[in-house]
């Protein structure tokens, strides 16, 4: 799935989580976003394996990893706690972190819930959770219907979307700015397909975005005073929806005490169209970061 990485799962009960590991360093966990797979690091994960442990693994709901039947079962501190077993199931009790989309929002999730753990925290083109759904504007409401559309009652969006998967969610990756399908790497989209053609695949996702707003919410009302403290890099689509409508690194002031941002070219998806762009970025971050472990 990715490149000169070994393919594992981490097993508790009925509890599994596929992730892939590679490289040599010090440790950093890499979370996608909806509606892929760990596969979206292919192109990125091996750079940085040249510096770092990498491990790359699937949220609860997508891919290779468990797909519980509740709704309350994605909400993203569940989702986060997958994955700081995961690094406690393999002795990496301190990481670095970095997360695309609903990976960037586990990621936040995981930096608040345990923030002893997370070492530097990369956060990729999305705005706070509360902010986007408390401030809704009509342009984002339109960009971003999905989130609505998803968290409609079950099975609603899972007998839509399961008459045409591949359309539905191809048109995602190409609706958000400055994207085309040849854009994107032939494998990584054969793995991005291969998951949500699967009933349970698409059920998972629309309980996240259910648990988003059902869950997440007010989980994020409470901790609104709440900043975290480590280096943070937030990285947003320079064409992107989240450029267009907001100043993404601004969004992030009062969340964040230690805060840099850059653009990278292109739109939402710019790990998987500017994976080389992406590298740069995070290597200039992580250079400054390397004595936080």
């Amino acid at each position: 799935m990715i490149p000169g990485f070994s393919d594992h799962l981490f097993e508790d009960g009925p509890r599994h989580i596929a992730y892939s590991r590679g490289g040599d360093g010090p440790p950093l966990l890499l979370l996608h976003g909806f509606p892929q797979t760990r596969a979206m690091w292919a192109e990125i994960a091996p750079a940085l394996a040249t510096e770092f442990t990498v491990i790359a693994a699937d949220l609860r709901g997508y891919g290779g990893s468990w797909k519980p039947g509740r709704m309350e079962d994605y909400s993203f501190r569940e989702m986060g706690g997958d994955q700081l077993d995961l690094m406690s199931s393999l002795g990496l009790d301190r990481f670095h972190l970095a997360g695309h989309d609903r990976g960037g929002r586990t990621a936040h999730r995981m930096a608040l819930d345990a923030p002893d753990r997370v070492a530097s925290l990369t956060l990729m083109d999305i705005v706070p959770t509360h902010l986007l759904l408390d401030n809704l504007s009509k342009e984002v409401a339109t960009a971003y219907y999905h989130w609505f559309f998803l968290a409609q009652p079950e099975p609603f969006p899972e007998t839509m979307i399961g008459a045409d998967p591949d359309h539905f969610f191809e048109s995602c990756l190409l609706g958000w700015g400055s994207a085309r399908l040849e854009d994107f790497a032939a494998n990584q989209l054969t793995s991005y397909r291969e998951a949500w053609r699967d009933p349970e695949t698409i059920r998972g996702m629309c309980h996240d975005y259910r648990a988003a707003i059902a869950v997440d919410f007010g989980l994020d009302a409470a901790d609104l005073g709440r900043r975290v403290s480590c280096p943070s890099l937030v990285l947003y689509g320079a064409d992107g929806a989240m450029a267009r409508a907001y100043d993404v690194a601004a969004t992030w002031a009062d969340r964040l005490t230690d805060i840099r941002s850059a653009s990278i070219p292109g739109g939402h998806f710019f790990p998987d169209t500017a994976p080389d762009a992406t590298v740069q970025a995070l290597r200039m971050f992580y250079t400054k970061q390397k004595k936080a472990l």
